[in-house]
């Protein structure tokens, strides 16, 4: 009888042990950010991930980019990317797909077609894609309606997600139109833009924003120390909070 009870005991709290495994699986989410500047500008991908610190989804990123990249180059693997492979190896749940804000509008059957290409790969390799909606060059606001709708067209061709995040930079700037979210070329990201761009992320991938995140965030770098990524005043840091909850 006392052997049966211990094994009722073992057999309890192995399955115990079990959904705790599969909960700390369930809630951790690895994402590969395939894409150009606009994604690794500002370490974009390590902020998203500390960010989802504070959610009930830890988003464990990874990237594979290249400056100027358009989603072609990394279908056929120019500029020494290797992103196909990556998305076939790496064990992703999410992959996310950055083609550049003029491919979208002035190469639009090129931007459909690797789009697909690249979601099919995506799909079949056990993840599921998204595509990062950007933003338009700083002189020309209004193309943003023809950037989002092309990618709401390839999204659904490619049947996958879309992170809104040119939508968000437009909302930002329609509530504070003197906030600084382009460096001085007019076309890249400052911290502060890309801060809002990993909000859209966290946001749209992890299905939750934190009310409240601190004004700056440290990674550890290779020798154990502590290193700041990202430093930023409260007051912008929960405006762009409010600009994604608006979303």
């Amino acid at each position: 009888m006392k052997f049966i009870k211990n094994l009722f005991i073992t057999i309890f709290f192995f399955g115990i042990a079990n959904e705790c495994l599969a909960q700390i699986k369930k809630d951790t989410l690895n994402v590969l950010f395939v894409g150009n500047s606009y994604t690794y500008y500002s370490n974009l991908p390590h902020l998203v991930s500390l960010i989802s610190d504070s959610t009930k989804v830890k988003l464990i990123t990874s990237k594979s980019t290249a400056g100027g990249a358009k989603l072609s180059d990394h279908w056929y693997g120019n500029k020494g990317l290797k992103s196909k492979e990556a998305i076939i190896n790496g064990n992703y749940d999410i992959v996310v797909l950055q083609g550049s804000s003029s491919e979208a509008v002035k190469k639009k059957d090129e931007f459909f077609k690797y789009s697909k290409k690249l979601s099919d790969l995506v799909k079949a390799s056990g993840a599921k894609p998204y595509l990062y909606v950007p933003w338009p060059p700083k002189k020309f606001p209004q193309f943003q309606e023809k950037i989002t709708e092309s990618y709401q067209q390839a999204s659904k061709e490619s049947d996958c997600g879309l992170v809104m995040v040119g939508e968000a930079w437009k909302l930002a700037k329609t509530l504070r139109p003197d906030i600084q979210l382009y460096l001085p070329d007019g076309s890249h990201p400052t911290d502060l833009g890309a801060f809002l761009t990993a909000c859209a992320f966290v946001n749209t991938l992890s299905g939750e924003l934190p009310k409240n995140l601190p004004d700056r965030f440290f990674i550890t770098d290779s020798d154990g120390k502590e290193v700041m990524l990202f430093r930023e005043n409260s007051m912008n840091i929960a405006f762009c909070l409010k600009v994604i909850q608006g979303l």
